[in-house]
């Protein structure tokens, strides 16, 4: 703390200023001071004398001994009332003076809740301030912004996920009808309808699977509760469950991990971490390629690297953690999710302390989680 004090403060201009105004409102303070000292005295006393005399008609002795009856004797008294009469007088326009600065800087808070798009102008000495207002509002846009394209692409999404979901529906009634309408339907054709119906059922179930994300995503996020979890097993799980859309691809998980690689997690939320990089794999990696995972330990960090062959260009790379972003643009759903699996895992990694980035190059693409041991890690030794 000692040290921030030995910097360049951004607000010295004012201070200069401020001081100068202090001083300058006490040199006048002892001028004053001075003056009123010697009003009892030499030329200022017969001066007063002077118009004691003038005003009242009297002689000047007369005058004189006035003055020294009434004013000489308690001079003091006066003095020390008009002392404190202009200590008010000028610490009242030293405080005048020094609270116009809260109006400007009320006034630039205005300007920022305003959203105004003029640039904000304040004195000189407050240059800093008028800096950190703007860089607030630069901050503020650009979130709005993030936000209102974000709120687009979750409307975008939802608007394409309803459409087509009607077709889907559609197909699994029409043919459930003609079930229903033909009982003595040859069976080369039942087992058809049937097999049509069934994979239109297993869209739908996908589609209103994504709705599902998209609303569990849009509530209140849940406390985390972490307790010691070793995550090589936890990988082993994942891949396991995810064997037959592997095996639809023609893709195998190939896992790297050493004997433990434990961590303190929410076992259930980081799960869910893994499962959406493993299907984000699968959506977007070459077909038939494998889909490899790494795991390691240094220090007290710990990370699991999921790679796979493919490309995402470099400008994207960061763009792919917001929410309802999609690499493939198009509306067609079966291409992808609804934008939310690699959002919602780097929320979780972070509320875990952890990070989680990604990298592109040479045909590969690499998602890595890195996350703190915690209370619960244990020993666990290099796999890569």
């Amino acid at each position: 703390m000692r040290g921030n004090g030995w910097r360049q403060k951004p607000y010295r201009q004012m201070m200069r200023k401020v001081f100068g105004r202090v001083l300058g409102i006490a040199l006048l303070a002892v001028v004053t001071v001075v003056v009123l000292r010697s009003a009892g005295r030499g030329k200022i006393g017969n001066w007063i004398a002077g118009l004691i005399s003038t005003y009242l008609g009297v002689s000047w002795e007369t005058a004189a001994r006035l003055y020294f009856n009434h004013v000489r004797q308690y001079l003091d008294i006066f003095l020390g009332v008009a002392i404190v009469a202009f200590f008010l007088l000028f610490f009242w326009a030293l405080l005048s003076w020094f609270t116009g600065y809260f109006d400007e800087i009320i006034a630039g808070v205005d300007w920022l809740a305003g959203g105004k798009g003029e640039n904000l102008v304040l004195p000189p000495e407050l240059d800093f301030m008028a800096e950190k207002l703007g860089a607030v509002k630069d901050e503020l846009e650009r979130s709005a912004a993030a936000e209102r394209e974000a709120e687009r692409r979750k409307n975008d999404l939802v608007l394409y996920l309803a459409h087509d979901i009607k077709t889907p529906l559609t197909s699994v009634i029409g043919y459930l009808s003609l079930l229903d309408e033909a009982p003595d339907m040859p069976p080369q054709q039942r087992e058809k309808y049937i097999r049509i119906a069934l994979e239109k059922a297993g869209r739908l179930e996908g589609l209103v699977g994504e709705f599902f994300e998209i609303t569990r995503d849009l509530l209140q996020q849940e406390a985390l509760s972490r307790q010691p979890v070793d995550l090589c097993c936890m990988l082993v799980q994942v891949a396991d469950e995810a064997y037959p859309q592997l095996a639809a691809g023609g893709r195998q998980a190939r896992l790297h991990l050493p004997p433990s690689l434990c961590a303190w997690v929410d076992p259930d939320k980081m799960a869910r971490v893994f499962q959406n990089l493993l299907k984000n794999a699968v959506a977007y990696g070459a077909p038939g390629s494998d889909i490899h995972i790494f795991g390691n330990r240094t220090g007290e960090r710990v990370s699991v690297c999921f790679e796979n062959a493919g490309d995402i260009p470099q400008e994207k790379l960061e763009a792919i953690f917001e929410k309802f972003y999609r690499l493939d643009a198009s509306r067609q759903t079966a291409t992808g999710g609804a934008g939310l699996g690699l959002a919602i895992a780097r929320d979780i990694v972070q509320r875990h302390g952890g990070d989680i980035r990604a990298e592109s190059g040479g045909g590969r693409i690499a998602f890595t989680v890195d996350l703190p041991v915690g209370t619960g890690g244990g020993p666990s030794g290099p796999a890569r």
